[in-house]
């Protein structure tokens, strides 16, 4: 287990209401500077390679929505209770789609209405995080 979280002020890094901090990433740019993370989550059509620390896959195509809603439901409640004690990341092709779509279902989990937590990833991470209106509409039925 990590004994340190991520600076609030690194690369990518959103922080949520209750003060966990998320790392979103895209897979196609270079591993951001400073500690790598604890744990991860890969967001992706296809198995991605190989990492040095603790990682799970996803499957969840470009554009599109996870393969197994209930799985994703899972491992995205991991990711938001690890976040607690442990440098967690979640991270796509691009760090915008899936990416983005992750880090509002997170919010969600950390009680930001579901309504309201796609413009909190805008916000707080990228202002062209979520790109489709599926990926929109899965957030506002996340909390459901």
């Amino acid at each position: 287990m990590t004994t340190s979280l991520w600076q609030d002020t690194g690369t990518g890094v959103l922080r949520l209401p209750s003060g966990r901090l998320v790392r979103g990433r895209g897979l196609r740019h270079p591993l951001p500077q400073g500690p790598a993370p604890g744990f991860a989550v890969y967001l992706l059509g296809k198995e991605p390679p190989e990492v040095p620390w603790e990682a799970r896959w996803l499957r969840w195509p470009d554009f599109r929505l996870p393969a197994d809603r209930a799985l994703a439901r899972d491992v995205l409640g991991e990711v938001w209770e690890r976040a607690a004690a442990e440098r967690v990341e979640v991270a796509c092709g691009g760090g915008r789609g899936r990416t983005g779509t992750a880090l509002a279902c997170l919010a969600v989990l950390d009680g930001v209405p579901a309504a309201e937590a796609v413009d909190f990833v805008r916000r707080g991470y990228d202002r062209r995080a979520v790109e489709t209106p599926w990926q929109r509409r899965y957030v506002r039925r996340f909390g459901h």
